[in-house]
Formats: structure tokens, C-alpha cells, sequence
């Protein structure tokens, strides 16, 4: 093929997207059952699924960079929280959405909060100059779109917005950020110009904005009350057995219940809520979403099962509970603390919008 001959440009259609999304659903069964090999097996898994995604759209190469890209992001976040003395999960990759990983136990506050938050932007950027280097002496274009593409999510990261990095330093430097970060994150959606990026980015400003509605306007001078429902299978051949009446499936009763948290351990931190309805023996563990303070515990609905096995009964139960807020405390950084995440934080964008302009310069992206 002569040099001025072009390669006819890939097709990025939106339903390439979709037709990945439906094979990705087809084979649900089996994803689950691939992240059962545990924590290392789980993130492996995720990212070969993750680059597969990113192939319908990009070069194989380009996608495997990427991956890898957002790989060594997370693993900032993994090594801070390690240094904190924090266990977390190995990273899990969601396609179009980067990956994460999950904190066992919550930082104690707002300065080790920011400290995990900037580890990973600090060494995905450290990934991508890397990169970029290695693009420039190998004069490859695909690396060095590789290295465009870390720093460009590494600065979108960095945007004061939750759950992303930027929203996390924040909480050590001013929590007037998210005002910025509110207002910021509009204009960026209004100029993106993939839509399916714009509707990802769209759906995080979204949270966001409820998220600071709900803390400083709805709920400020009041008790927020949350209601969420759960199931339990209950063997009750015994019953049967008792000649005791079985409720009826609008029978409803409040349900006697306690609550504590793991001090130690894998689970520390972890609110745990048991159950009980003494009359029939029945006793239910459940774990709640945040720390909160249990108003109500009330079965709902009864439903009669005969399984194979014998009889059941289906009890549908809501815990009505108000969850309980950081306290201010949290937020009490010293000043000293805040000018460092603070300056930290300016100089790292400042690099990245740097960083940008450079690989532009280069002029050697694929």
C-alpha cells in the first residue's frame, strides 16, 4: 500500500455499544461466575472483558494501553490506602466507566480521605508520561494516544466533583470546590461531543448535584428518613407440624430488632442489623448501606412457599432507618494539611493541561 493510501477509518457507532452491551447481558451467568475465582481473578477477568469493550470501538492495541493506563490510576489508589493502613478490594473494570475499587473500612477523615483520592492521579500521570516517552522514541502513534487519552482522564478525574478524585481532595482543601465543581461539570457536559460519554458524565453530575441538594438544602435542618426492603425464606415445617396458624399475606407486624458494628476484622465498620419475630422462630441478619440509626423494622408481606424440600415462608420486611452524616469534625484538616493537598492538587492539573499541549506539539498521535 503506498503511504498516501489511508486505511479506511473505523466505524464508531453507538451500536457497536449496544451490540456489546446485549452479548455482555447473553453471557451474565457466565460473568458471574468468572468473578467467583476470587479478588485477583475477578479484576483479570473484568479487564479482559474491559479492553474486548473498548476493541469494538479502538485499535486492540490502543484499547490493551488504555486498560493498562486505568490499571496503574487504581493502583495509586491501592498503594495509598495501603500506606494509611486501609484495606481495599483489587480493582474491578467497568467498561466506559474506568474501574474502582471498594474500601473495607472508611477513612477515619478528610486529610486521609484526599491522601487515597490523589494517590491515583499522581501515578496514572506518572503511567502516562511513561508512556508518552516511550510513544516519542519507538515514534508509535498509538502510544502515544495511549498517554493522550491517561492524561486526559487522569485531569477529567481531577474535576471537584464526587465520587471522582477531584470531589474526594476537595474535602481536605475547601468544600467549596463542589461549588465549582457543580457549575464546571455543566460546562464540560454541554462541550462534550460523544454522546455516550455525555450521558455517562451527565448521570455522575446528576448524583452529585442531589447529593449536595440533599446535604445542604433538603436536609439541613432536618432528619432525613430512608426506607429500604430485603426478603428472607424461612422453613416452617415446624409450624405445620405445631398446628400453629400461618399468617396470612397481608398479615403485617413490627419486628424486634438489634443492631451493631465489627470493631475488628474484615468487616470493620460494618453495620449489621439482626431480626427477629420470637412467635415463629425467625431470626434475619441484615447489612446496612451506610451507619445509620434504625427507626423501624416492619414484615410487610407473608408468603406461603411449598418447595420440594418442604414448607417455606417468604417474609418481606422494610427497615425504615436515617443515615448518619459525617460530622464536622471529619473536615477538621490543619492548614498546614490544606495547603499541601492544595497546592498538590493546582500543580498536578497544571501538569496535565501541560502534559496535553505537549503530545498536540508532537504531532504523532494515531
Amino acid at each position: 500500500m503506498a503511504d498516501n493510501e489511508k486505511k479506511p477509518a473505523r466505524k464508531k457507532s453507538p451500536l457497536a455499544i449496544g451490540g456489546f452491551f446485549a452479548v455482555l447481558l447473553s453471557q451474565g451467568k457466565l460473568l458471574l461466575a468468572a468473578l467467583k475465582f476470587g479478588k485477583v481473578g475477578g479484576a483479570i477477568i473484568s479487564m479482559f472483558i474491559t479492553i474486548w469493550a473498548y476493541a469494538y470501538l479502538a485499535p486492540l492495541p490502543f484499547a490493551i494501553g488504555l486498560v493498562v493506563m486505568i490499571l496503574i490510576h487504581e493502583l495509586g489508589h491501592v498503594l495509598a490506602a495501603k500506606m494509611k493502613g486501609l484495606p481495599v478490594s483489587a480493582p474491578v473494570f467497568i467498561p466506559f466507566l474506568g474501574a474502582l475499587i471498594t474500601m473495607k473500612k472508611n477513612p477515619s477523615d478528610a486529610a486521609t480521605e484526599a491522601f487515597i483520592g490523589i494517590g491515583g492521579p499522581i501515578l496514572g500521570t506518572v503511567g502516562g508520561v511513561a508512556a508518552f516517552g516511550l510513544g516519542v522514541y519507538l515514534d508509535s502513534g498509538v502510544i502515544v494516544s495511549v498517554a493522550y487519552a491517561a492524561f486526559y482522564l487522569n485531569l477529567i478525574n481531577l474535576l471537584p466533583i464526587h465520587p471522582l478524585d477531584g470531589g474526594r481532595i476537595s474535602t481536605a482543601v475547601t468544600r467549596w470546590l463542589w461549588a465549582l465543581g457543580l457549575i464546571g461539570g455543566l460546562v464540560f457536559i454541554i462541550y462534550i461531543h460523544n454522546y455516550v460519554n455525555k450521558l455517562i458524565f451527565f448521570v455522575i453530575w446528576a448524583m452529585f448535584a442531589w447529593d449536595l441538594y440533599k446535604k445542604f438544602v433538603r436536609y439541613r435542618n432536618k432528619e432525613e428518613r430512608v426506607t429500604v426492603a430485603t426478603r428472607f425464606e424461612f422453613a416452617a415445617n415446624h409450624l405445620l407440624q405445631q398446628g400453629y396458624m400461618i399468617p396470612g399475606e397481608n398479615h403485617t407486624r413490627d419486628l424486634a430488632f438489634k443492631t451493631y458494628s465489627d470493631l475488628q476484622g474484615p468487616g470493620a465498620g460494618r453495620q449489621t442489623l439482626t431480626m427477629e419475630w420470637q412467635g415463629i422462630g425467625f431470626e434475619g441478619h441484615a447489612y446496612m448501606p451506610v451507619q445509620s440509626l434504625i427507626r423501624r423494622v416492619q414484615l410487610v408481606k407473608v408468603e406461603q412457599l411449598n418447595k420440594e424440600d418442604g414448607f417455606y415462608l417468604g417474609l418481606q420486611v422494610q427497615v425504615e432507618y436515617t443515615p448518619l452524616g459525617i460530622q464536622e469534625s471529619y473536615y477538621d484538616v490543619p492548614a498546614r494539611t490544606r495547603w499541601k493537598f492544595g497546592i498538590a492538587y493546582l500543580v498536578l492539573i497544571l501538569f496535565l493541561l501541560y502534559m496535553i499541549r505537549l503530545v498536540h506539539q508532537v504531532g504523532i498521535l494515531a
